[in-house]
């Protein structure tokens, strides 16, 4: 099966995992959720991207300033479930594509992308994100050391 190629916009299925519960030990997601691509790094010649994502949740984040709404007709364009979903922006899994934890989406094998976030929203996300990681709110999780 091929993987999509990691760009910045598009939303994958990835078994998240939050920095809360790396803090305490765990090494996997509870369960693959929708997460969008907020960056993709070349990192050197013949390796692989460096990706971060963020995570998609139904539930509502206790910071406002730290998650963005999703418009019902995003979600409906991606494909996701009709309840509300924030992105949520202070919380970062960074890992070498296409990693350990990249997974299918349900009820489409060979599926792992639900598509791209359209551009207007994404550079709000982006915007936020960068104010967010400049003013250092952001908790980061690498995922490439749990093997």
């Amino acid at each position: 099966m091929a993987y999509p190629e990691p760009e910045v916009g598009l939303v994958i299925s990835y078994s998240y995992l939050w920095s809360d519960e790396a803090a305490i030990g765990h090494v996997d997601g509870r369960k693959p959720r929708p997460c969008a691509i907020v960056m993709a790094v070349q990192q050197g010649e013949g390796e692989p991207p460096l990706v971060a994502v963020v995570p998609i949740t139904h539930s509502r984040h206790s910071d406002e300033e730290t998650a963005i709404e999703i418009p019902p007709r995003v979600a409906k364009h991606l494909g996701l479930d009709s309840d509300t979903s924030w992105v949520v922006l202070d919380d970062v899994n960074v890992f070498s594509w296409p990693g350990y934890d990249l997974r299918q989406i349900p009820d489409q094998a060979g599926c792992y992308a639900y598509g791209l976030l359209p551009p207007r929203f994404f550079q709000t996300i982006v915007q936020r994100f960068s104010e967010l990681r400049q003013a250092e709110r952001i908790a980061e999780t690498s995922r490439d050391d749990d093997a």
